[in-house]
């Protein structure tokens, strides 16, 4: 639309409607009256396309999105909170027990205890939301004095904690709305509900797996990796609460036995043959080799909730290897000692082993 009615087209359109016996050369009386009108109407077209724009899911963006989306109850998802593990200790490394609502702090973040998970080992809220409390593992530095206290460390991200949703994210689960409907027990629905539950990346549904009524979730994290315990059992108390199997008390439909359990890592080892740029050895490029296979991992778990199945492709493999810097060409590469492309399971996921070049 803008390429009509740029300032110079509707300032030449204007012009053509003075007659030629008036003097309309740029500087001219009648020129100088039009132009400021032509600059006005072409930025008022400008404002009009983007008025068009943010109406449209396709090209809107943030709030307009936001709003947009919620038209078919589709809410962006706000960041959340990682919850981890802490462990602690007294003296003689024996298990110490805080307690709850102590604060610590730990690469700049601030974690506090919520829950008891046995001697010693305490659930711990980062208390800013978002991806950035999941990554720090190390020693925790108490808020406050806490008497017996030895040594105190956060380990596992049992929840990851997720930004705010981002506009493309949310774009796609609009339309996913409108090309699939989702209701109470089929199976978008369940992949509707379980996907907005914190700390879910992705779910595949198994309907009537164990018979009549009996439904499978398999979910893996936001994080893209085999979720932890505590995050099934929350996923699984939030669909079909274990002592009220059936009975409707969940998401879940009343008369839906549902079970929810995790992805599960597949340890994929690589050994292949590299040859090396001149100056270079595997000890100069095995880091920057993980790196690109890690990656190439973690875009196949991404797509792991919309695939029948992941496989891990020799050839992909070589290619990202080959654009690392110090390698000059790659042959004879084996996926867990077989010189083919390997096909996981439905519920596995790939997690890189060992790499070797031989």
């Amino acid at each position: 639309m803008l390429e009509n009615t740029s300032y110079e087209n509707i300032l030449k359109r204007m012009l053509d409607r003075v007659p030629n016996s008036i003097d309309k050369r740029q500087g001219s009386i009648i020129y100088d009256a039009l132009a400021p009108a032509a600059a006005e109407l072409a930025q008022a077209y400008i404002d009009l396309q983007n008025i068009e724009n943010r109406t449209y899911a396709d090209t809107a963006v943030g709030e307009d999105l936001t709003r947009r989306a919620a038209e078919r109850n589709i809410n962006r998802t706000p960041a959340t909170k990682a919850i981890r593990k802490g462990i602690f200790k007294g003296s003689n490394n024996q298990p110490f027990n805080v307690s709850i609502g102590n604060r610590f702090t730990g690469n700049n973040l601030n974690y506090v205890v919520k829950e008891k998970i046995a001697d010693g080992e305490f659930k711990l809220q980062c208390e800013e939301a978002g991806e950035k409390g999941n990554f720090y593992i190390g020693k925790l530095i108490p808020a406050e004095y806490i008497s017996g206290l030895e040594s105190a460390m956060l380990s596992d991200v049992l929840i990851p904690g997720e930004n705010e949703e981002n506009d493309d994210h949310l774009r796609k689960r609009y339309f996913h709305s409108l090309q699939s409907e989702s209701f109470g027990g089929n199976i978008a629905g369940y992949k509707e509900k379980t996907n907005e539950l914190n700390g879910v990346g992705g779910v595949k549904v198994y309907p009537v797996w164990n018979g009549g009524g009996t439904v499978k979730l398999v979910v893996i994290d936001s994080e893209y990796k085999k979720p932890s315990n505590t995050l099934i059992d929350n996923i699984q108390t939030s669909i079909d609460p274990i002592q009220n199997r059936g009975q409707g008390l969940g998401i879940a439909p009343i008369g839906h036995i549902v079970t929810v359990e995790g992805v599960e890592d597949k340890t994929v080892n690589i050994e292949t043959n590299i040859i090396f740029q001149k100056g270079y050895t595997w000890i100069d490029v095995k880091q920057r080799v993980e790196n690109v296979i890690n990656e190439y991992f973690l875009d196949l778990r991404k797509e792991w909730a919309e695939s029948e199945s992941v496989v891990v492709r020799i050839s992909q493999l070589e290619t990202r290897i080959l654009n690392v810097v110090g390698v000059l060409d790659i042959q004879n590469t084996k996926i867990n000692g077989a010189g083919q492309n390997l096909i996981l399971s439905e519920v596995e996921i790939p997690v890189l082993g060992e790499v070797t070049s031989v």
